[in-house]
């Protein structure tokens, strides 16, 4: 049996062992769940550059002690420039996925976490320091970390499309080749950059010195963002979309975001008969559910200000949703494909000794985001902006000022017996599908958090840049189930077990009598930590 780790103080996930054991530093030095967190993020975008960056956009989903619930929307939108004259004048049919074309979007995270503190301090009496909070990143920065496997194995297969983006190889492959396993990954100019938002305010990565210098490495690369893009730019305090189902209420992100599409897979497969957990009427049940709520995402959700229907509204329109689960037919796989969406990501989650508990995502869409690393700073930008569409109009279609779709989603849900469980994961399209497979397991079926986290995965449609739409999963189903999903029309792929294409997961649920119990993913270099 699977260990679950257990604790009454304090705990920390995080797809790489050295942010979750930083993060729990702030909790033993008597700071909330949300401080723990900005920790932990600030030290994933310096030990794990290859899945986000203090250059790329976040989402947090904050579940107060007293039983409010909020998010907090750190995406940035597209520059002022950045519109079709300016990509028809470079010769661009689409934007590039790559270099500082990609580069059109402001990036968010570091607003996230200042409006996330600014939270915080209304609610506690105590509060530490940024330079508490941003010691450990600053040191990792500097001093240096040792190369994972997973992320040697990334940078070698993605180096031949990276190596050419300005600034790109300076930082990760100084030697003229990407860096190896236990090789020393030292970005100095990163700590610079931290030390600096630590001494004189989270503000002045948007206004100030650092955002002097962000605006000019992001000029000469060739970017269209400028310092009056940064200075424009705001997170935002924001409602989750909310849907009760038998015995919870699941929580999500808004739009942009695909929190959505995470919802009503859930409360889909809640309508829907499948008694055993690991059946084919449970995986087969959650396969068909996607597929309804990704056409509704496809067809629906994008930036809010551009919508023309209210995420919450399907949501709490039960009539309709009886209807999507009644157009699913239990036996038998709906044709397929849709367009699907990529991107990759990094999850978190604390909880700390009050309660309080944080799911928060954080991310710069492809693997090293643009490639673009600004010289003067350390930061490797996002390429969010990539996924905008040049066209006059339309879902998704490239606009000043407009947020790019995201497949970001942080999830959260209130049990009635008065659990409070935050889970998420990387993984772009796989997202919705993970947070499914993990809760189900866990709520539904009764298995170990540890347990339903760790159990073998599947992904319908594309990931990491692939084109196949088929339904993945990996080798460690049960023949006889896999047989059953290919009879019934799924177009089945085999692929390795453990694979990092099934995401970096993670939960935590912390009980009513104060238990906390946690879960990292054995995919990725991560670790729970608690005390």
């Amino acid at each position: 049996m699977l260990h679950t780790a257990r604790s009454l103080r304090g705990m920390v996930t995080a797809p790489h062992h050295l942010a979750s054991q930083a993060g729990l530093d702030i909790l033993r030095a008597g700071g909330s769940a949300i401080e723990a967190v900005v920790t932990t993020a600030a030290t994933l975008a310096v030990v794990y550059p290859q899945m986000t960056s203090i250059g790329g956009d976040a989402f947090w989903l904050i579940c107060w002690p007293d039983g409010r619930t909020e998010t907090i929307d750190a995406c940035g939108a597209a520059a002022e420039r950045a519109d079709l004259a300016f990509y028809r004048s470079a010769g661009c049919e689409s934007i590039p996925w790559r270099g500082p074309l990609a580069a059109n979007t402001v990036a968010g995270t570091v607003s996230g976490w200042a409006l996330a503190l600014e939270r915080n301090a209304t609610m506690r009496d105590h509060t530490l320091p940024l330079k508490r909070l941003l010691a450990e990143p600053i040191h990792h920065a500097e001093a240096g970390v040792p190369v994972t496997d997973s992320w040697a194995e990334l940078a070698r297969l993605k180096s031949a499309e990276l190596r050419a983006a300005p600034g790109y190889a300076d930082v990760f492959e100084p030697a003229g080749c990407p860096l190896a396993t236990g090789d020393i990954l030292r970005n100095p100019a990163l700590a610079e950059t931290l030390q600096a938002l630590a001494t004189f305010g989270l503000d002045t990565f948007y206004e100030g010195g650092i955002a002097r210098r962000i605006a000019a490495d992001l000029r000469e690369a060739g970017s269209p963002l400028t310092a009056d893009d940064l200075a424009a730019h705001r997170a935002q305090s924001c409602p989750p979309l909310s849907v009760p189902i038998r015995g919870a209420t699941l929580y999500n992100m808004a739009p942009p975001t695909q929190g959505v599409a995470s919802l009503l897979i859930l409360a889909l497969f809640d309508r829907l008969k499948a008694d055993k957990g690991e059946s084919f009427e449970h995986i087969h049940g959650l396969i068909e559910a996607t597929k309804q709520a990704f056409r509704y995402r496809d067809t629906h959700v994008g930036d809010p200000a551009w919508m023309t229907v209210e995420a919450q509204h399907i949501l709490d329109d039960t009539a309709a949703l009886d209807a999507m689960a009644a157009a699913i037919d239990p036996h038998r796989a709906a044709p397929w494909p849709y367009p699907s969406q990529q991107g990759d990501t990094v999850w978190m989650g604390a909880v700390d000794s009050t309660g309080l508990a944080v799911s928060m995502i954080q991310s710069t869409y492809f693997e090293f985001g643009s490639g673009v690393v600004l010289p003067q700073t350390g930061i490797t930008w996002q390429n969010r902006g990539a996924s905008f569409l040049l066209a006059e109009d339309g879902w998704n279609a490239l606009k000043p000022g407009r947020k790019p779709f995201h497949t970001l989603n942080p999830a959260a849900t209130r049990f009635d017996d008065g659990r409070v469980m935050v889970y998420g994961t990387m993984g772009g399209e796989g997202q919705p599908q993970t947070q499914a497979a993990i809760f189900s397991r866990y709520a539904r079926y009764g298995m170990g958090l540890q347990a339903a986290v760790t159990a073998p995965r599947w992904l319908l449609g594309r990931t990491w840049g692939e084109e196949s739409v088929t339904l993945k999963y990996e080798d460690r189903f049960d023949p006889d189930l896999i047989a059953a999903l290919g009879a019934a029309g799924h177009a089945i792929e085999r692929v390795a077990p453990f694979t990092s294409m099934m995401g970096h997961a993670g939960a935590l649920v912390r009980h009513p009598d104060g238990v906390i119990e946690g879960a990292t993913d054995p995919r990725s270099d991560g670790g729970v930590a608690a005390w």
